[in-house]
């Protein structure tokens, strides 16, 4: 069985509606719950580190272990592509010195490993200067992060390198030994995509992966003059895991034949059917750790 954890981004209040914990909140929620180990959003209003120095990482991992918890991952926020029309603002720049930082903090708080992303496409810079700029600056990441001890993960989030195929072409450029993969499922489903050719791909580089289950709702344009519907890009909803589209026991079970062992994290960072309450959000969470522990799983 694999060892599960709890994303904060789940308890953030990111989005409306979203119940809001705070850090400590937090922690003692996914202890209540059941789970093995906490994945941090290294943002305001959990792990931001303007609000978190060395020390206080050092009480808030002693906190985490005294619940009985362990840190499986800090999630950070990085976009390699932003601010390219404005090239006198050092925006990359600042974004390794925030992954500087988040090492610093997670080698205080007990955690070898920083999630980053990629970039988005900005729609007026060539693909291959995009492409270089994130290569350039997660390599340098990924030194950054060596200085700590910890593993940088790039996950397959943004446009750049989303494809697994081009997330593979990625790390051997950026060319360093603790620059690893998170591989999560949904995003490849979304593209309607077998997750599982990933798996297979990326295999022993894939060091972490969450969890968050979709269901699909078609969206139309009704054009009056037609007297008809044109299609649009369908929306989609979170639903408890199990609920949605994405066969994560077949992912799950191919991330255990290709050697897998690591956490597999569950997150509710949208709008959820049910909504944000505490109880939907806790009735969700549970409804995650039954999944994952049943016995076809994992």
């Amino acid at each position: 069985m694999f060892p599960s954890a709890l994303h904060s981004v789940s308890y953030a209040g990111v989005w409306q509606g979203q119940a809001r914990l705070t850090l400590p909140e937090f922690i003692d929620q996914a202890k209540a719950l059941g789970f093995d180990a906490v994945m941090l959003m290294a943002k305001r209003p959990h792990l931001s580190p303007l609000d978190f120095d060395e020390g206080a990482c050092r009480d808030l991992g002693k906190r985490i272990a005294d619940a009985g918890l362990k840190v499986a991952c800090l999630a950070g926020y990085t976009d390699f592509c932003l601010g390219l029309d404005r090239g006198d603002i050092p925006t990359r720049e600042m974004q390794v010195l925030y992954v500087r930082e988040l090492g610093r903090l997670a080698r205080a708080v007990g955690c070898d490993l920083i999630r980053v992303f990629t970039g988005y496409d900005d729609q007026k810079t060539p693909f291959d200067q995009q492409w270089a700029l994130c290569v350039a600056y997660l390599k340098e990441c990924a030194k950054q992060a060596a200085r700590f001890g910890v593993t940088l993960g790039i996950q397959n989030h943004h446009d750049t390198a989303v494809h697994f195929e081009s997330l593979a072409d990625l790390l051997a450029e950026i060319d360093e030994p603790n620059c690893k993969v998170i591989y999560d499922a949904w995003a490849p489903a979304l593209h309607g995509m077998d997750p599982t050719a990933g798996v297979r791909v990326l295999g022993r580089q894939i060091v972490h992966t969450t969890v968050a289950d979709y269901v699909r709702r078609p969206r139309f344009r009704y054009h009056p003059q037609l007297v008809n519907y044109s299609r649009e890009s369908d929306a989609i909803r979170a639903v408890p895991v199990g609920e949605g589209f994405i066969d994560y026991r077949r992912f799950l079970a191919t991330l255990k034949e290709i050697g897998y062992r690591g956490y597999v994290a569950y997150e509710m960072c949208s709008p959820l059917r049910g909504g944000g309450s505490l109880a939907n959000l806790d009735r969700c969470a549970r409804r995650f750790l039954e999944w994952l522990r049943s016995g076809d799983v994992g």
